[in-house]
């Protein structure tokens, strides 16, 4: 049985219809990458799956449970999700924001425990930001905020971790270590990411979304193929390999056909599909 499976779900926004019967698992321990164009309903995908967002059909099941029947705290309990910055200005610590993960497991009155600050230092450390602790939060720069914010889920102690678009407005190699933190820990993800590449070298499976609708799913290295993303984001999309076998892409801007140009009759990731693609994939050097 999947850690997390929803099934049919749909949702609208007035009369625009965001997400067409989607279904989505994820098992333990692995990373599911939510990748597509703007619009295309990954975020609220993701609200929907921890019940931010309740779809208009369709029914999200943890553990076996319909989430719709756990209460809010137990379902924080189980479910942690990692927004990208704090809302208001509430000049909170580092520690302070990673003690907020410990919020669902207080007792009645929420005071914090001495298991609570023990959970949460140790939470620090697995990021790598104990150095931060003291640190008044809104001070801290993207990528440390962000490690800081992983430290909050894991204190959390859930069972599934979502994220959307965790590596916006980093740098390169922020990005890299904010994923390989999550890599690292071995706990079921869900994550929203824009960067094919990142999504290809940290996520055991993807799914490509398109309007609301699965264009394709499975490993990397079969669901992105070169036709498929090209004509997905419409770029040139040339597929590659690094020199550690993971997939990556190189692209050349916009695939805008003549006017008169027939469309594609390709399907999704065939071969002939609109965009050039080598017949191996070259390594990256």
């Amino acid at each position: 049985m999947p850690l997390l499976e929803a099934r049919g779900l749909r949702h609208a926004f007035g009369a625009r219809q965001v997400l067409h019967g989607l279904d989505v698992t994820v098992g333990e321990g692995e990373i599911l990458g939510l990748v597509g164009p703007n619009g295309s309903g990954k975020t609220t995908a993701l609200r929907i799956l921890h019940r931010a967002l309740v779809p208009d059909a369709g029914e999200v099941r943890l553990e076996g449970r319909d989430l719709a029947e756990l209460s809010g705290r137990e379902r924080a309990r189980r479910i942690a999700v990692m927004a990208q910055e704090l809302s208001g200005e509430v000049p909170l610590t580092a520690a302070d924001v990673v003690l907020l993960g410990r919020v669902p497991h207080s007792g009645a009155f929420g005071a914090t425990s001495e298991e609570d600050q023990r959970i949460a230092a140790e939470a620090l450390d697995s990021a790598g930001a104990l150095p931060l602790a003291r640190r008044e939060f809104g001070l801290l720069s993207g990528g440390e905020k962000q490690r800081v914010l992983i430290a909050r889920a894991l204190a959390q102690q859930p069972r599934l971790l979502l994220m959307d678009e965790p590596t916006n407005h980093l740098d390169i190699g922020s990005q890299h270590h904010v994923l390989q933190i999550v890599r690292g820990r071995g706990l079921a993800t869900i994550v929203v990411l824009h960067d094919l590449n990142l999504a290809a070298r940290y996520c055991d499976r993807v799914m490509v979304l398109d309007h609301g609708r699965v264009l394709a799913e499975g490993p990397p290295a079969d669901a992105l193929a070169a036709p498929l993303v090209s004509s997905t984001y419409d770029v040139a999309a040339q597929r590659a390999s690094a020199d550690d076998g993971v997939v990556q892409f190189l692209f050349r801007g916009r695939t805008a056909a003549p006017p008169d140009a027939a469309a594609p009759t390709g399907a999704a990731g065939d071969d002939t599909a609109p965009v050039a693609a080598p017949s191996s994939e070259e390594p990256l050097r």
